[in-house]
């Protein structure tokens, strides 16, 4: 981190209650147990207990820096001889956790990187990224789901020197945080991959989710862009208050005029206002295509070289438990896409499930959490779309998963990877999917474990996701 401690301490806001070593940081992190040499901790406030409590015991650890609260800044006495002897810094500030957007934004303003802002109902994390790997130059981008109020500042935080391009996910649980994290990263791109009814419990309509989500465009400068797709629904009239945009999608300014799926690669023809490229990506479902062309539009946006993205497409990578294939014995495959669900993820990977033509195919399916009084409703619709799509044999996953309307109906997932073993047919196609509070994840586990698995395929990764880093507010989408 390229700034000095004087520079820390006028973007923290802090009083200096020690002082340690005249070179930089190496990086911030909240966490006491992994703060060594180098690291500037933040003693964030928990709901039961004050992180600035394990201060001292980041300093004994070796950290740069510490960052604490009034709570826990009278552990240290400012110019007393005990201070001077712990050879770190120690910073008081009002609210640890805003002094870390405050350091954030002052580091994102120092690197002088571009950055494209990612957020939306579901995809952002696939747009993320995609993104991630088609940008040119050194990118960085969120690691797993610091996607929060306290995960994005870390990320920016963590981001090199040499940073060219900043992809930054943003999540949101209610009105307000997409702002918030917005006014950190001051995006040259903002990315809206959609609006949908996710989370809908907590902000009561999908109009709110897209105001809440549009609140990003409040933060792009006037030269700034705005990439949304063409079909953007509840989203339009906030898009009206952006001049440059870019739309994607069929009949948008960037589109797959062609596309066909060979061998699990997808071979499009992007047609861009700057061109028309064929780009291979090492994916096949189709919502993923669509994720591309996000990300592609925001390389647009950003002047990228349509030559070098196509270059840089195989490079392109998705985490665990979003669309990871697993291949089982007798040719039966797993799609593990259990990190989170949604009406509109649901849909696609139903899609993707049936597009794989196997012998039959399974869908075991979780609660879809968070989705108000219409819960019920949603669920019987993404059940309906199950057997209209040509699911042949469907599993529900605990109580609210009976409105899936299935063949089975198990309590919990160590029953369904039970009952899956012994219903389970040669040539299988099997997809689990639900939300993150499902525990879905625990059906592929126990399943390899009692049919055995003889290698992963290639992984992808859904439309969906939402989640938080462990010390953050809760879940956020």
């Amino acid at each position: 981190m390229r700034l000095s401690p004087e520079e820390i301490v006028a973007a923290l806001g802090a009083e200096v209650l020690a002082e340690g070593a005249a070179e930089p940081p190496r990086r911030a992190t909240i966490d006491s147990n992994e703060a060594g040499p180098g690291d500037l901790f933040f003693g964030l406030r928990g709901e039961r207990r004050d992180g600035g409590e394990f201060a001292p015991a980041a300093i004994e650890a070796g950290a740069w820096g510490v960052v604490v609260g009034p709570s826990a800044s009278c552990r240290f006495v400012p110019d007393s001889g005990t201070n001077r002897q712990l050879g770190s810094w120690v910073f008081a500030v009002e609210d640890p956790l805003g002094g870390m957007h405050r350091l954030a934004r002052a580091w994102r303003r120092a690197l002088g990187a571009r950055v494209v802002g990612v957020t939306g109902s579901v995809g952002k994390t696939s747009v993320k990224d995609i993104a991630r790997a088609l940008l040119p130059g050194r990118v960085h981008a969120n690691r797993e789901n610091l996607n929060t109020e306290i995960g994005l500042p870390l990320t920016v935080l963590e981001a090199p020197d040499d940073t060219d391009v900043l992809v930054l996910e943003m999540a949101m649980r209610g009105a307000g945080q997409i702002a918030e994290l917005a006014a950190i990263a001051e995006p040259d791109v903002a990315v809206i991959t959609n609006v949908g009814p996710v989370h809908v419990e907590l902000l009561g309509s999908v109009e709110a989710i897209a105001a809440a989500k549009a609140e990003i465009l409040d933060y792009l400068p006037p030269s700034g862009t705005a990439v949304a797709p063409v079909e953007a629904g509840e989203l339009e009239p906030h898009l009206e208050r952006v001049a440059r945009q870019l739309r994607f999608g069929p009949g948008g300014d960037v589109e797959a005029t062609e596309s066909r799926v060979v061998e699990g690669v997808t071979e499009a023809l992007v047609s861009t206002p700057v061109g028309s490229q064929r780009l291979h990506f090492p994916f096949a479902e189709a919502h993923n295509l669509t994720n591309a062309l996000a990300a592609v539009a925001a390389g647009v946006a950003l002047g990228a070289d349509l030559g070098g993205m196509a270059d840089r497409a195989a490079g392109i990578g998705f985490s665990r438990f979003r669309g990871e294939r697993l291949e089982l014995h007798d040719g039966i495959v797993l799609v593990n896409d259990c990190y989170n669900a949604n009406p509109v993820s649901m849909r696609a990977a139903l899609d993707h499930l049936v597009s794989l033509e196997a012998p039959r195919a399974v869908a075991v399916l979780g609660e879809m959490g968070e989705l108000g009084p219409g819960s019920a409703g949603y669920h019987r619709g993404v059940g309906e779309h199950a057997r209209a799509a040509g699911v042949d044999y469907l599993i529900g996953v605990g109580l609210p998963a009976r409105d899936y309307d299935p063949d089975e109906l198990v309590a919990d997932p160590a029953e369904a990877a039970e009952l899956l073993a012994a219903r389970l047919e040669p040539g299988d196609a099997v997809l689990v999917k639900g939300s993150r509070s499902a525990g879905l994840e625990q059906v592929a586990e126990m399943l390899t474990e009692i049919q055995g698995a003889p290698g992963r395929g290639a992984g992808g990764e859904s439309i969906s996701d939402s989640s938080s880093p462990p010390a953050s507010r809760g879940g956020a989408a």
